[in-house]
């Protein structure tokens, strides 16, 4: 394919001094107001001055590939990428995460703008790396991850598809009421929610759920104590579900609070709550579904994998 015909998308976020000043209105503002906290302002103007320049030398290898397109993550629930195009992230591990699950099939090129600030667990590569790898990832011949995701559908056709975790519950800090559906079982619940995880997302906010649902007894206890310690692969096609702080009563049950869901079984969710349902994913609720009493979601392995380039 020649560089002229070859689309790609560079997708960055704004840095903190940036997100300030779009607050704030100035610099000056927002170093009153970091200062008054207590913060170190100079911390700010140093991540900012890093990115800029991690952007600046990624476009500039990238301009010479192709058609590049910058693309700031806030666009990305609204925003379509070309079947054929190559995808670049600069940013945080939570940027990878967050596009990914907008991709269908899109190879993803994941790099750390500031090694010495963030791990990076997802970000296999440095803006000094591009130049080396470019000409490999244009011609599709650098190798992959793929990586697992999970998928909600919701009895009026709403669908959010997960990198991380799926969250169903409700939006204030009373109790979630439903019915869950799994393996030929049924139960009404009163909980605090349900984290459906993927691999990818199973040393997160999963193994904070199952620290602290240990009381879970015989095979299930020891492979929720596994879970918790090693996570599982990326790649693994299942996810794993896990109750929130389940409460039992004479109207709700609490058995039915940890488990696997294969391909072709996916996990239904019936709504008892009639406001404030809730299921986002990836921990963001901006991009959140309505699930109001009557409604029914459907939490499965998404047919889609996400292509993370190695």
């Amino acid at each position: 394919m020649d560089a002229t015909d070859r689309k790609i998308v560079l997708v960055t976020r704004r840095t903190r001094l940036q997100e300030m000043v779009v607050r704030y209105n100035t610099v000056e503002q927002a170093k009153f107001q970091a200062e008054h906290l207590g913060l170190d302002f100079s911390d700010f103007l140093a991540e900012d001055r890093t990115y800029a320049a991690a952007v600046t030398s990624v476009t500039d290898v990238l301009e010479r590939h192709g058609r590049l397109q910058r693309l700031d993550r806030g666009f990305l629930p609204n925003f379509l990428f070309p079947p054929g195009c190559l995808v670049v992230v600069l940013g945080q591990d939570g940027l990878v995460a967050n596009t990914l699950k907008y991709l269908d099939g899109q190879p993803l090129l994941a790099i750390n703008p500031d090694p010495t600030r963030w791990d990076g667990v997802l970000l296999p590569f440095v803006p000094g790396d591009l130049p080396k790898i470019i000409g490999e990832v244009v011609i599709d011949r650098r190798k992959h991850r793929d990586v697992t995701m999970a998928r909600v559908q919701t009895s009026d056709g709403q669908v959010l598809r997960a990198v991380n975790d799926v969250f169903i519950g409700v939006r204030s800090h009373v109790s979630a009421r439903y019915e869950i559906h799994h393996e030929g079982r049924s139960e009404r619940h009163s909980s605090s929610g349900i984290i459906v995880s993927t691999g990818l997302g199973s040393t997160g906010w999963l193994r904070s759920v199952l620290t602290g649902a240990m009381g879970v007894s015989g095979k299930a206890a020891k492979e929720a104590k596994h879970l918790r310690d090693h996570g599982f692969p990326a790649s693994d096609p299942r996810l794993i579900f896990s109750v929130r702080e389940p409460f039992p009563s004479k109207w709700s049950q609490a058995e039915m609070v940890f488990g696997q869901v294969q391909v072709n079984e996916p996990l239904r969710i019936r709504s008892l709550m009639p406001e404030n349902g809730v299921i986002f994913s990836d921990g963001i609720e901006a991009d959140a579904l309505d699930f109001r009493v009557g409604m029914e979601a459907s939490v499965g392995v998404d047919p889609r994998t996400g292509r993370l380039l190695l």
